[in-house]
């Protein structure tokens, strides 16, 4: 009986404790490939969210950048107050011009977490391919922290491999965690996670940095590489941990 008890006991801890939820980034276009010059107008949402559940945090955007044929855009002037997931997000409007791959970024102002104790800051990006192109989509944007795909990062199919680099100063980061989260409804339906632990998935880079995760169904996937910023911030009189994000979004 005490056996029993003792399990049973234990079982109940485990499931009353939640998974923590995960922090992204989020930087969405309205379409990942883009082939008919009509529809070169394509509009970039920016948010602070946990995608699957459907919950957002209010985010403040230091930059936004449009990246094509190497050259990069500031695009933040751009950029209109709107509401996602019952938080403030933004949005641009961006024509797309010649043939090409177009990479997008976003530096968010630190976001104080006071559950975790810390400040959290998500360079987060994405890309566009146009027009019949698709080189350059495995060139780094030179973000302090970024995922650099060596997975083509579009016109995918459901249940393949992506693999990405982790970079921090440009150089690969060995054992890095790496948060995976689907932005639920984003595809052909919504799904019910059977418990907290399978709303983010956590995968860890090699050696070389580099990290694969197979998406088991279509919609919108989020990667968020984790690491410890070099700096802390103030903050009510105490110097906080910073945890650094690089984000990537591919449909």
């Amino acid at each position: 009986m005490k056996k029993l008890f003792a399990a049973c006991a234990c079982a109940g801890i485990l499931l009353s404790a939640a998974a923590a939820h995960a922090h992204f980034g989020m930087l969405i276009p309205s379409k990942s490939c883009v082939l008919d010059k009509k529809d070169q107008a394509i509009e970039l949402t920016f948010a602070f969210a946990h995608p699957f559940e459907g919950k957002g945090m209010n985010l403040e955007i230091e930059k936004a950048q449009a990246f094509a044929d190497g050259k990069a855009q500031d695009i933040l002037p751009t950029l209109k107050e709107k509401a996602f997931m019952g938080k403030k997000g933004a949005v641009a409007s961006y024509k797309l011009g010649e043939p090409g791959v177009y990479a997008f970024a976003m530096t968010p102002k630190p976001y104080w977490e006071p559950a975790e104790d810390k400040f959290i800051i998500h360079y987060t990006k994405t890309m566009v391919a146009a027009f019949g192109e698709e080189e350059g989509w495995d060139q780094p944007l030179g973000l302090p922290v970024e995922i650099v795909p060596l997975t083509r990062p579009f016109a995918n199919y459901a249940g393949g491999v992506f693999q990405g680099v982790v970079l921090q100063d440009g150089k690969p980061v060995a054992g890095c965690d790496v948060e995976v989260e689907h932005w639920n409804g984003s595809g052909t339906q919504k799904y019910e996670a059977p418990n907290d632990y399978f709303v983010t998935q956590v995968v860890k880079t090699d050696a070389n940095g580099v990290f694969t995760f197979a998406a088991p169904f279509a919609g919108w996937w989020g990667y968020a590489a984790l690491v410890d910023g070099p700096a802390k911030i103030a903050h009510e009189g105490k110097d906080r941990d910073v945890e650094l994000g690089g984000v990537f979004w591919t449909q």
